[in-house]
């Protein structure tokens, strides 16, 4: 299918063709039109064309968290993980209206007309996969055309919920665009006076046909509000989209005492505090098209809020339209151009050369003729520049997030091994980083990858519920399995991946890859021949994640006790040559959105005698080292720091090895090791799940537990 997306390093509008999109909890629409953002998709573009300093200055907060990168992980790390996140493509559109081809809920059929929303959702493409609480149906009686407004026309009535206002009442709308001329179809349609504000007179004249009673310049405005309303506007909605201050500065002036002025619009926020302060009116910023947005409980688990919380963002898409259905928003003026997909560069290019004015403008798909595929071929010349021996072996792999990109696809592509095939949910995302490391093909059906017979490994890199099921899918398969960690996610997880290991045999092996850096084998080897059990101590200032990320889901993440300390058990177990045997953990809850198991101590006994600790928390600084790995045995100290930096004391004397550019965590000689034969040590990364899972029952009952593998299986 053909998809429009900006390439943020390069720059510039593309459209290319890419696999249909995985269906997901909801439905995949084959899109009849998509509406065009003139802001948010024009600020998107217009940062692609920046240089590296242009994009850094203008998102000042990426900025940050880069130089903080930089101190913990080295330069050269830290360029690579930036340039990754730049390296993939932004697919372009939040706003689409088609036919539903295929669906996983009971809202939706086949055939059903619906209007799509979202980011990443409704976007400008052939197919599109939605989550139901994003899409609606279409009453009868209203067009394709008019349904792929049914985002920007949420965003303005979720605009007017937030003024609060009531029959009758006088309310001035500043900036008459897309946005602002829906805005005052539903202040007309709720039974609101409408006083607009803009410098275009053409946008003025339309406002004033769909119903505004005054439209204005802002020279003047004062003298004309007083003639309009003697006390001023009950409330002002503001819809431009400009860094100036002037909207802002003239709704204070323009409301009442007391009014509301809520702001739609990306504009400037020096806000005078006596303006607002000698009215004591109420400043309200309006989130996106109502509550439900950035939830990604509500939106991408479908899971409803209760009906007091009357108008959610889906039902705000529902009210629109039945808006446009009853003729109380006219859609049709607002159509100014109309492109098909094929030449959405020229839609742009109409857009950013500002020599054409325009309102709306949609593209369109036909009815017919699209290639409905999850599987494209990569042409020849897109394959990877690395030579490999004809003989060596295929791999496909599974995934492409952050981790993927810039920690193993860009070590893959230097090792010997043919990348056969790449599958990921998003059909911009494999075609991109299939294209950008040279594999054969890309899918967005894991199950191509497993069921292709070239293919003789795997590699696992997706969110952390999908790793245990594929795991064993994979090893059902035939194949050889690396997966990312953890392995599983619960107990019952853990077993099925055992009894896929013990039936159909084959390698698999985890990515716990500190243990395959090259400061841990100096580490390791400096206690070789050592005559006592270790004392280790491994602490970790995590940093704190957002508490809406995945990570922290329980069903998608399992959480950052089960997702990050199983590297340091794993570690342990690499130092000692010994299974830990018992666990015992305790947590604290810091409140704030701090996840319950996000600050933990654990201690840990191993059955050679050694004793570990583990100190992991979300509550320090993040510019202090992230993590440092004490070892105390046979009158002798190592300590590992960020694996940049190792330091080994004995009989008075110390050594030292530092990393200037990088850090040393052992990707290369991980993923080498696999590509290679080597067998992995499957039991240990077993105990080392399961002792995450023990630890977390010792935090509930308060008690030291044994780590028992039989029960497992093993």
């Amino acid at each position: 299918m053909k998809q429009v997306m900006v390439d943020l390093q390069q720059g510039g509008v593309r459209v290319e063709d890419v696999p249909v999109p995985l269906l997901r909890k909801g439905v995949i629409v084959e899109n009849r039109y998509s509406l065009i953002s003139g802001g948010t998709e024009l600020s998107l573009i217009t940062l692609s064309q920046q240089s590296l300093l242009g994009k850094a200055r203008s998102r000042p907060d990426d900025l940050k968290k880069v130089l903080s990168k930089v101190k913990t992980d080295g330069l050269l790390s830290a360029y690579q993980q930036a340039m990754s996140r730049l390296g993939r493509p932004e697919p372009l559109g939040y706003s689409s209206a088609g036919i539903v081809r295929e669906t996983s809920v009971d809202e939706f059929r086949a055939g059903d007309r619906v209007a799509c929303a979202g980011a990443g959702y409704a976007v400008h493409a052939e197919f599109v996969s939605v989550p139901k609480n994003l899409c609606v149906p279409v009453p009868e009686g209203v067009s394709m055309q008019e349904a792929a407004f049914t985002t920007v026309g949420a965003i303005a009535l979720h605009g007017v919920r937030n003024a609060r206002v009531h029959l009758g009442e006088s309310v001035a709308v500043i900036g008459l665009g897309l946005i602002g001329l829906l805005t005052v179809q539903i202040l007309k349609a709720a039974g609101c006076r409408v006083f607009g504000v803009e410098i275009d007179s053409e946008k003025a004249r339309l406002a004033r046909e769909l119903g505004a009673d005054v439209t204005t310049g802002y020279d003047g405005i004062l003298e004309r509000m007083k003639n309009f309303s003697p006390f001023g506007a009950d409330a002002v909605i503001i819809t431009a989209a400009t860094k100036s201050n002037l909207p802002i500065e003239s709704a204070g002036h323009l409301v009442r005492d007391r009014g509301r002025v809520v702001v739609v619009g990306n504009v400037g926020m020096n806000v005078s505090r006596d303006t607002f302060y000698e009215k004591e009116a109420e400043l309200i910023v309006s989130r996106s098209y109502g509550p439900g947005r950035y939830d990604r409980i509500y939106e991408e688990k479908g899971v409803d809020y209760p009906i007091y919380v009357r108008w959610t963002e889906r039902r705000n898409m529902e009210a629109f339209l039945e808006l446009v259905r009853s003729g109380n928003v006219n859609i049709k003026p607002l159509i100014t151009h109309e492109f098909p997909l094929e030449n959405a560069l020229q839609a742009y290019g109409l857009m950013m050369g500002g020599r054409e004015k325009y309102i709306g403008i949609l593209l369109g798909y036909g009815e017919n003729g699209k290639e409905y595929t999850k599987r494209i071929a990569l042409p020849a010349e897109a394959a990877s520049s690395t030579k490999v021996p004809a003989d060596v072996g295929n791999l496909g792999c599974i995934g492409a997030g952050v981790h993927a990109m810039s920690a193993l696809y860009p070590e893959l592509a230097r090792l010997p091994v043919h990348l056969r095939g790449l599958a990921t949910a998003t059909g911009v995302s494999a075609h991109s980083v299939a294209k950008k490391y040279g594999f054969a093909y890309c899918t967005t059906d894991y199950r191509s990858i497993l069921e292709d017979p070239e293919i003789d490994s795997v590699l696992i890199a997706t969110r952390n519920d999908l790793h245990a099921a594929m795991a064993v899918e994979a090893l059902s398969s035939g194949k050889n399995v690396f997966v990312e960690k953890p392995l599983a996610t619960t107990p019952d997880e853990l077993r099925q991946v055992v009894r896929a290991w013990k039936e159909h045999g084959g390698r698999l092996m985890v990515g716990f890859n500190r243990r395959h850096s090259s400061l841990s084998g100096r580490l390791k080897q400096f206690f070789a021949g050592r005559n006592s059990p270790m004392i280790i101590h491994y602490r970790v200032n995590a940093g704190q994640i957002p508490a809406d990320h995945w990570v922290h889901d329980a069903e998608q993440g399992g959480g950052m006790l089960i997702s990050e300390c199983c590297h340091f058990i794993d570690f342990m177990q690499y130092l000692t040559d010994a299974r830990p045997a018992t666990v015992f953990a305790r947590s604290i809850d810091p409140g704030g959105g701090t996840g319950k198991y996000d600050n933990v101590q654990m201690t840990l006994t191993f059955d050679d005698g050694s004793l570990g600790s583990i100190t992991y928390t979300t509550l320090g600084d993040g510019s202090y080292s992230k993590e440092m790995v004490e070892v105390f045995c046979s009158n002798a100290v190592g300590r590992i720091t960020d694996f940049r930096e190792l330091e080994l004391w004995r009989g008075g004397r110390s050594e030292k090895a530092r990393r200037w550019l990088s850090r040393d965590k052992g990707f290369h000689e991980e993923l080498s090791a696999f590509i290679a034969g080597d067998l992995p040590d499957f039991a240990g990364s077993v105990c080392t799940t399961a002792a995450t899972f023990r630890a977390l029952e010792s935090i509930e009952s308060g008690k030291p537990l044994a780590i028992d593998l039989q029960s497992l299986g093993l």
